[in-house]
């Protein structure tokens, strides 16, 4: 196993985690953009932009973008967050070259009018799907509530209304100002031919402009406000509660993952025990969620609707405990236990190890093994939770919750 890096004279950074006995090699590029870097009235364009890159470039057509990509034999796909929008695909090691030449060419998409406009109907299916179905949009809400006027309150969607009004000119503009070499990181793992890899980008983005594009990473402080919508469709009540929490640098973010583990997670945890075991809800979890500039902790209850007060109750009164004492030496053992374990088995793709590697170096700039990362988590102490506690005390939660009229 060894980690390589290069950047091109255009900004571009190519960075590999090389294996050599792997079966596969995992090739995608990392955007740095995503819904926190849009306007209320572009809302939804990076995610709309994620649709388009797939639908033809200056020298492919769409149908030639979908039959090279069948021909490789590759599983492909895309995603949009609040902070980045991916592109990967996976192959076979002597496919790396070729596929690598495709991924690269859609990074620079034709944006024709007639395939935005048939796909901008999809989107929009997409949005009203989304909201007719649990949890009814209650993420979004909650986002949007608990960060306020911070750019993160962006819906990855956007909504009904700014994907209908989106132009095809606004895209294009949104694209020229945040699609350049230096925003995007060619991540690889697995059987990986670096320097074949290397001499191939430099050959297929020579033509690729640089620009400098900028990011706000201000800290968010929630609102710890709440809001109650009545859905007649639901059957059940689904609820979203924010907390502050730490960022994607925070030294604390350890902590943060093995107290959320300790106290949230979906098997095993104080929540399940409480609510799962017991039949008092249908599903009880707490998570962190890390950004650039800020944190928060998410926790997410669905259960019946005469439940929902106790609930509500119930989980406030067991942070409350958790944050007066904290965690005992053998819920530690049993979160880290889950927690390399986790990172031990996912580390066995090479499509895993990708994501994993790419998103610690666009959020961080750094790449640790997977040793590495273990004695990170394993050095988390009982007094490390109880610092993370202090310093985010959990006893002020925005709320949002779509249920069924009581």
């Amino acid at each position: 196993m060894q980690f390589r890096s290069h950047q091109l004279e255009n900004g571009l950074e190519v960075i590999a985690e090389c294996n050599p006995q792997a079966y596969s090699t995992a090739i995608s590029y990392f955007v740095r953009t995503g819904a926190r870097d849009e306007s209320a009235p572009i809302a939804g364009v990076s995610h709309f932009l994620e649709h388009m890159v797939f639908k033809g470039t200056e020298s492919r057509s769409a149908e030639d973008v979908n039959r090279e990509l069948d021909e490789l034999g590759s599983q492909s796909n895309a995603f949009t967050s609040e902070e980045q929008t991916v592109y990967y695909c996976t192959v076979l090691p002597e496919y790396q070259l070729p596929a690598l030449n495709l991924l690269t060419d859609v990074m620079r998409p034709s944006l024709r009018q007639d395939d935005f406009d048939m796909e901008k109907q999809v989107i929009l299916e997409e949005i009203a799907k989304y909201a007719d179905q649990p949890p009814f949009g209650a993420h979004e809400m909650a986002l949007a509530l608990h960060f306020g006027d911070h750019p993160l309150h962006h819906s990855v969607l956007g909504t009904t209304e700014s994907v209908s009004t989106l132009s095809r000119d606004q895209m294009l503009e949104y694209f020229n100002r945040q699609y350049s070499p230096g925003n995007l990181k060619l991540v690889l793992a697995g059987n990986v031919d670096f320097d074949a890899v290397v001499d191939q980008v430099e050959r297929d983005t020579k033509h690729w402009t640089p620009f400098d594009v900028t990011r706000d990473t201000p800290r968010a402080v929630g609102t710890g406000d709440s809001k109650f919508v009545r859905k007649e469709m639901a059957a059940l009540d689904y609820t979203i509660q924010l907390y502050d929490g730490p960022s994607a640098t925070d030294p604390t973010r350890y902590a943060g993952r093995v107290m959320s583990t300790i106290f949230g997670d979906d098997n095993g945890s104080r929540m399940f025990w409480e609510f799962i075991d017991t039949g008092k809800a249908e599903y009880a979890v707490l998570e962190s969620c890390e950004y650039q500039g800020t944190g928060a902790f998410l926790s997410y209850l669905c259960c019946q609707p005469s439940q929902y007060d106790a609930n509500i109750q119930r989980i406030a009164e067991m942070l409350a405990d958790l944050n007066e004492t904290g965690i005992t030496n053998d819920e530690l053992e049993l979160a880290l236990s889950k927690i390399c374990s986790h990172i031990v088995l996912q580390s066995e793709r090479p499509a895993s190890r990708m994501f994993s590697v790419g998103a610690n170096w666009l959020q961080r700039g750094t790449y640790h093994t997977v040793r590495e990362t273990i004695d990170q988590y394993k050095a988390v102490t009982r007094d490390d939770i109880q610092n993370l506690l202090t310093q985010f005390k959990l006893d002020r939660p925005t709320t949002v919750s779509v249920g069924p009229e009581k």
